[in-house]
């Protein structure tokens, strides 16, 4: 299974990291460094839940924002 929110399709995203050294200029020094850059990855904040999709009941991947808006159905819990 994918990292892709079921909904918005929100999935992965890379950036950068990078690493400094030496002191800031407003602290006194003569300005930070870049040492290296490396590649990092962004995931999204999925969560496993159990969803009405079509009138089925199925487990998706949805991220947390789209469970507070509250594009996620859950399904009626019935009472033995």
């Amino acid at each position: 299974m994918p990292r892709i929110c079921f909904y918005c399709e929100k999935g992965p995203s890379y950036g950068k990291k990078k690493a400094r050294r030496g002191m800031a200029k407003a602290k006194g020094g003569v300005g930070q460094k870049i040492t290296g850059i490396s590649v990092r990855k962004f995931k999204p904040n999925l969560h496993n839940v159990r969803a009405v999709v079509k009138g089925i009941t199925k487990t998706i991947s949805v991220c947390t924002k789209c469970i507070h808006l509250g594009k996620v159905t859950r399904p009626v819990k019935v009472k033995a």
